[in-house]
């Protein structure tokens, strides 16, 4: 029955392309699918048509208002809503949505970063209509908005959103790929598209837990509080039945989700206490990043209903596992054949291993730019522990594909093994099929199949950012690769040796960034380094990243990001950065101020009444009792000392101008001060009494 029920509701809140076929007339279908597909702009007078339709299909469904959904470079979305009803000359009621309003808005750019890009007194944006993404409408009680899904530029053209660029970036890979498959031989395929499957990683916490914790509430993880008792040990958590509360918060998510056509195919535990996964279904990729921000909208809203707390943030808990969203990535072409499945046949599987071949080669090349686009103040704290990738980036193809590409360097030819089957020796258990490849955990890029998993992006990040620079890399190492069968073909070399020869250079070329081990070990780091791969020593040279000259260079010769762009990437970051720790350190010390140092002090107080009491006692016990009250004593001190550096520290950063030596003094600083004060901080709530703890403790969180 519940089945049924979203079922019945799947796509209710869409206006896809069956309500757009059905509720236009053919001749205006016919010009929005050509433009669509790039074939014709889209006219005012055409636009005027399907505004129409859209707003009956909308008041319908009991929407009042309209907005332009866009993705600032925030990460987050943003919309302006504007009312349909409109008042006429003899003061009649009526509703209005014009073409013109359909194709573009102009919202207030002003308070939105653009990480230098445009003045502050230059406050005109413009949003326009990406009618490659379905509208849809988030209803609210008393009625509900429709959202159609947009870019945003300054007034100069400059983009000030996630999408326009990850646009630029489908369009340049589907072009370069063409240009790869006509060249093995498959001129009948006419476009490719990537497509996403994005699984998102978060905690649920109760309301009234959090509602203790300052640094919940202003920086979504905790500053200070020590350890779960029981760790995070996996037959604790992992899989386990899933709490009716959340199962309830669950299907409530869904039912939402299927209004708006996200489906949800798969729910679980995830590894800590507290931590829960969804797996959409694989969508393409502009389609993918509109649906994870309505993901992350939706789980947010359906928390507070559920008198839960949502978070997102990438390491809420110290020494726990954190929250990363894992980019599971393919590419389909337009026959709706998946380019990376293998066949087991070295023929058919030419256009996989081209594919793989030009991957491994961009991202040996512009590693430290993927290293770049996962780098935020959350996932930093993420990466390198309890089962998320560390910041090297590399590429885990699993051993019949390196013994495949190890094969092809030596100038030999082999297939990709054919499925096998596996027994279980039990007679009611079915034969099992054995995939070729096994799923490496501390790979941050590993092919798992038949599609490649890129784990190290964090679970708050705009889907957007790590996919336009992930098929940036992809699309410069398959034109390289089209390059070198051209340049082959053109010496008059035969074309199948013509494209081995540059399956070979292009695979050689990617090698040193292919590793097939632990990617914790000591000895990868160690290895990682004799290959020249950028290790980052902190948050700071990961962004500087973004302008490395090699990455500016293949950024701007794909047309997808100029100089100042790239700038403005970096410069956001750094202003993200900065405003994280100045947060952290407020709330650190109003978190030490209003309830430790006080909660210290009132322990002091229970011991020493306690102590009173032992008048008979051994004077060795009592000199251990005292020795209690003097560490308290000291750790009070010595907190108060921490923070009076912090102060000068603080000092310093807001005297300080420019960002970058801002971001330096909270980088090597701050957080090292913070670090030590929290250490201080757990060590006294170890020795506190439960009732004099101020702040809800690990367990009370995460235990619901």
């Amino acid at each position: 029955m519940e089945y049924q029920e979203i079922k019945e509701i799947f796509q209710s809140h869409v206006f896809d392309q069956e309500k757009m076929c059905e509720r236009l007339p053919a001749n205006i279908w016919k010009k929005f699918r050509n433009a669509m597909n790039g074939r014709e702009k889209l006219e005012e007078h055409v636009a005027d048509v399907i505004a129409s339709a859209m707003k009956e299909w909308a008041i319908s469904k009991g929407a009042t208002h309209w907005t332009h959904w866009f993705h600032p470079l925030t990460g987050m979305t943003a919309e302006k809503h504007n009312a349909f009803l409109k008042v006429g000359e003899c003061g009649r009621p009526f509703h209005a949505f014009r073409g013109r309003d359909l194709l573009q808005s102009e919202p207030d750019a002003s308070s939105f970063p653009s990480g230098g890009m445009r003045s502050t007194f230059q406050a005109r944006g413009y949003s326009a209509w990406d009618i490659c993404s379905p509208a849809f409408i988030i209803p609210t009680r008393k009625g509900g908005t429709l959202c159609i899904p947009s870019i945003f530029l300054s007034f100069d053209g400059t983009p000030l959103d996630v999408k326009t660029a990850l646009l630029k970036s489908l369009r340049i890979i589907d072009e370069k790929t063409l240009r790869l498959l006509h060249l093995l031989g498959h001129k009948h395929i006419t476009s490719t598209y990537v497509t996403v499957g994005a699984e998102q990683e978060f905690f649920l916490l109760d309301k009234k837990a959090v509602a203790t914790r300052p640094d919940l509430i202003f920086c979504n993880r905790t500053i200070i509080g020590t350890p779960f008792p029981k760790d995070q040990t996996l037959d604790a958590h992992y899989f386990s039945s899933i709490p009716p509360r959340i199962i309830s918060f669950m299907e409530d998510v869904e039912r939402d989700l299927a209004r708006v056509g996200v489906i949800v195919e798969a729910r679980h535990n995830e590894v800590a206490p507290g931590q829960y996964e969804f797996c959409p279904k694989f969508v393409e990729a502009n389609l993918a990043c509109d649906q994870n921000q309505i993901i992350m909208e939706t789980m947010k809203k359906v928390a507070a209903k559920h008198d839960l707390v949502l978070l997102l943030h990438e390491k809420p808990f110290d020494r726990l596992n954190g929250s990363g969203k894992h980019i599971n990535i393919s590419m389909c072409d337009n026959e709706g054949n998946n380019l990376l499945q293998p066949s087991n046949n070295f023929e058919k599987d030419q256009v996989l291993i081209c594919l793989i071949a030009a991957l491994t080669y961009g991202v040996a090349e512009y590693h430290d730019l993927l290293n770049a686009i996962v780098t935020t103040p959350g996932n930093t704290l993420r990466l390198g522990g309890h089962e998320a990738p560390p910041s090297i980036i590399s590429v885990y193809l699993g051993k019949t594909l390196d013994t495949l590409f190890r094969s092809i360097a030596e100038g030999k030819e082999e297939n990709i093994p054919a499925e096998t089957y596996m027994e279980s020796n039990l007679k009611n258990i079915p034969t099992l099929l054995a995939y070729s490849c096994e799923r490496n955990r501390t790979s941050p890029l590993a092919f798992t199949g038949n599609k490649f998993e890129f784990r190290a992006p964090g679970a708050s990040q705009a889907l957007a950012r790590p996919i336009t620079i992930l098929a940036s890399v992809w699309a410069s190492g398959i034109e390289k690769l089209a390059e070198r069968i051209e340049e082959n073909i053109y010496v008059g070399m035969d074309h199948h040796n013509a494209v081995m020869k540059a399956i070979r250079e292009t695979a050689a070329d990617g090698e040193k960034v292919r590793f097939e081990g632990d990617c914790y070990s000591k000895s990868w780091h160690e290895e990682a380094k004799k290959r020249k791969l950028k290790v980052p020593k902190n948050i700071l040279e990961s962004l500087d990243y973004f302008i490395e000259e090699k990455n500016v260079k293949m950024l701007f010769h794909l047309k997808i990001f100029s100089r100042t762009e790239l700038e403005a990437y970096r410069n956001v970051g750094l202003n993200r950065l900065c405003n994280t720790i100045e947060t952290e350190l407020i709330v650190l010390k109003k978190m030490m101020f209003d309830g430790i140092l006080p909660a210290i002090s009132k322990q002091i107080i229970l011991e020493g009444k306690a102590l009173k009491y032992l008048t008979d006692a051994d004077p060795k016990e009592i000199f251990f009792w005292k020795e209690i009250i003097a560490t308290l004593g000291k750790m009070k001190a010595d907190i108060i000392g921490k923070i009076a550096e912090l102060d000068e520290c603080n000092k310093k950063v807001k005297e300080t101008e420019g960002l970058q030596r801002k971001a330096q003094l909270l980088v090597n600083d701050a957080i090292v001060l913070m670090q030590e004060i929290r250490k201080l901080s757990d060590r006294a709530e170890y020795m506190m009494d439960k009732d004099n703890r101020p702040f809800a403790s690990y367990s009370e969180l995460l235990v619901l």
